[in-house]
């Protein structure tokens, strides 16, 4: 029986730089799994969830590719509970399926894996798996300012976003470890060199022969899909 990987769940509010401190894990050799970018996946022109958005929501929200129409979805999502729900029950169950097979298929070539969730606080999902808790943390203006200059949100859109979000002292309280993503890239990366050497300590091993150095399976869940 293949041993459970070491798991850390990486997290944070929108803006707060998970993609960004993902990317760096990656760098250095960990095996990254993130689940906005499976919900992309699944979302796009003819990915597995199209069909049953299809068939809930209609053809409103898909755009002339066929893929999620992620600007309406986000509108409805965010004004609409019961759409949101709906959207969730059927995302939900496909990432947790596509999640559990690229742990099994990355954890033979990495000492230890990054599970990126950005609502592994609020849901609860995945609590089973992972061993550390990971928080990527900034002030609420810096993740306002940096989600407006990368998506032109508005920001009332933008606020109604991070209403839904845990607070920023609910995901410290839940936090394992804290990364301080308000300085500059340098100071983000030192952090995460620190943690790598923890993770893997705590790991017990190394990247064995002939592993990638990086190992993103999905670059950057629901909110992934409305993105």
């Amino acid at each position: 029986m293949t041993p459970k990987p070491y798991l850390v769940g990486l997290t944070g509010g929108i803006g707060s730089g998970k993609s960004t401190a993902a990317e760096h894990f990656a760098h250095l050799g960990a095996g990254v799994i993130d689940t906005d970018a499976i919900a992309h996946e699944l979302t796009a022109a003819n990915g597995a969830a199209i069909p049953a958005i299809r068939k809930a929501f209609g053809t409103q929200m898909l755009t002339p590719t066929g893929a999620l129409d992620r600007a309406a979805m986000r509108a409805l999502a965010f004004s609409d509970p019961a759409a949101r729900k709906r959207l969730e029950a059927i995302l939900h169950p496909m990432i947790r399926d596509i999640v559990t097979h690229r742990i099994s298929a990355l954890a033979p070539h990495h000492p230890y894996l990054i599970l990126v969730v950005p609502l592994l606080v609020e849901t609860g999902a995945y609590q089973t798996l992972i061993d550390r808790l990971l928080v990527v943390d900034c002030p609420q203006e810096q993740q306002i300012s940096r989600v407006k200059a990368r998506s032109g949100l508005p920001e009332e859109q933008i606020a109604a976003i991070l209403a839904a979000q845990a607070s920023r002292a609910e995901r410290l309280a839940a936090a394992h470890d804290v990364i301080d993503n308000s300085g500059d890239r340098a100071y983000l990366e030192a952090q995460i060199e620190a943690l790598h050497r923890q993770y893997l300590a705590a790991a017990g091993g190394t990247v064995a022969e002939g592993a990638a150095p990086g190992g993103v399976a999905a670059e950057g869940a629901t909110r992934g899909a409305v993105r």
